[in-house]
């Protein structure tokens, strides 16, 4: 086994798989496979980053032709869509651009506020109020009003934003000429993971008896966050994001015979004391940022420990297999405090998951390559050690017109088309809002 630090960490078997194994993939035979994790609209574009990166300087992989692909929330879409055969330069320019014949991709496709819900919880209040007060009145020995009036607590809306958008989206995306919205046509093998609200288990929708359901339904589901997104109904099933149990499943592609697995998880802690020690913040103290600040830590520090638990397990489980986690690293604070929901912002971050990515791979390749190489894979060094290579150009983009670099460019087309509406200028009120703290509490 080896611990890699920083942006990934490498975790090997201690064993070959037996050339016996039954293989049905490019290279030198073995089965390669894909898992990624959550993170919101940002979580989504740092993995196109980081595939994108991946894609240009790995020769012998196909990321549309993969053996195994498994998504969970935000990474179900990205998984979905590698797996229908939308390739990572397609990914990158979706974020920035709308391409003919393309379903554009918009911040309201995750960012519609759920009016409807509020409406519906809005209108039981009375209700819920009139109730509690009569069951106080009833037995005023028993409950005080206070605790009576606690199931005013009902009316709370279950979700913030719509995700029915979501799942228009896909189903759009997928209607196109040579892709699929039904796991069974599919070339390479899909996993979507969602969790039952009322079991609490986890459902793999792609596998016997759930690949029925729709692939864009599938992800609707998986990327329900509670608080966030309202729980989907599949089937008379009640189904939250995936996360809830684990962050990656990626033993589900390592089940299903991934000898190679590219992981990415875009959620980690931040360590402010190194923040503190660089100058990048006056003061180490999260809670001086407010109550998101500190249930983002929370969340990110349950979220990966559990990933490193159960990255250990696999180390007996799956002997003989190599799975490479790539994430950020803990003194990336950029992808901290970049508010999640700001579609404003994916251009920079996009760049970020790129640059950080294929940095890495230049410090770790000496222990990286044999790994590749081992599955067939090889390294493209022109490409790797290529200094200041663009992204957008090698995406498909041109990387200057009118004199005006790509990404000023970008963001003045993202800004100008159509009128911005109410979810589009809350982002932007949010972005100035956190810049305003970011001057009065902390960072350089």
């Amino acid at each position: 086994m080896v611990d890699a630090p920083g942006d990934f960490t490498v975790r090997t078997g201690s064993s070959r798989v037996a050339e016996e194994t039954p293989k049905d993939e490019p290279g030198n035979g073995s089965r390669i496979g894909l898992a990624l994790a959550g993170g919101g609209p940002q979580g989504a574009v740092y993995e196109i980053g980081a595939l994108r990166a991946l894609d240009e300087v790995l020769e012998g992989v196909d990321f549309n032709k993969l053996h195994v692909y498994v998504g969970v929330s935000a990474g179900s879409f990205i998984s979905s869509t590698l797996a229908n055969q939308i390739d990572t330069a397609q990914l990158c320019r979706a974020i920035v651009s709308h391409e003919p014949g393309e379903h554009p991709f918009v911040p309201e496709t995750f960012l519609t506020p759920s009016g409807m819900e509020w409406a519906r919880r809005g209108a039981s209040v009375p209700g819920l109020f009139f109730a509690a007060l009569i069951d106080y009145l009833r037995h005023p020995l028993d409950t005080s009003l206070g605790g009576s009036l606690t199931r005013l607590g009902q009316a709370l809306p279950v979700g913030v934003f719509e995700s029915q958008p979501i799942n228009d989206y896909l189903r759009e995306v997928f209607s196109k000429e040579g892709r699929t919205d039904d796991f069974r046509e599919l070339a390479a093998r899909l996993f979507v993971v969602a969790t039952d609200l009322d079991s609490g288990e986890a459902v793999r929708f792609g596998m016997p008896g759930f690949d029925h359901v729709p692939i864009s339904k599938a992800v609707q589901a998986s990327a329900a966050l509670p608080g966030l997104y309202p729980p989907v109904i599949i089937d008379d099933r009640f189904y939250v994001d995936g996360v809830l149990r684990k962050t990656l499943h990626a033993s589900i592609a390592l089940d299903e015979g991934a000898d190679l697995l590219f992981c990415i998880n875009p959620i980690v802690p931040v360590d402010t004391k190194r923040a503190v020690e660089r100058g990048v913040m006056r003061r180490g103290k999260l809670v001086d940022r407010g109550l998101p600040s500190v249930l983002s830590q929370t969340f990110r520090t349950l979220i990966n420990s559990r990933l490193e638990v159960g990255m250990r397990a696999y180390e007996r489980r799956y002997a003989g297999r190599d799975w490479i986690l790539f994430q950020p690293r803990r003194d990336d604070y950029r992808m901290f405090f970049t508010n999640v929901f700001s579609f404003n912002q994916r251009v920079t971050i996009c760049e970020h998951a790129y640059r950080q990515t294929r940095r890495d791979l230049r410090e770790r390749y000496d222990e990286l390559a044999p790994i590749f190489e081992r599955h067939g894979l090889t390294v493209k060094r022109d490409i790797l050690f290529e200094t200041d290579r663009e992204l957008w150009l090698h995406a498909g983009l041109k990387p200057r017109s009118e004199g005006l670099d790509l990404t000023r460019k970008l963001r003045r087309l993202n800004n100008s088309n159509g009128a911005l509406d109410s979810t589009r200028r809350l982002s932007e009120t949010l972005d100035r809002l956190e810049r305003r703290i970011d001057r009065l509490a902390g960072p350089a």
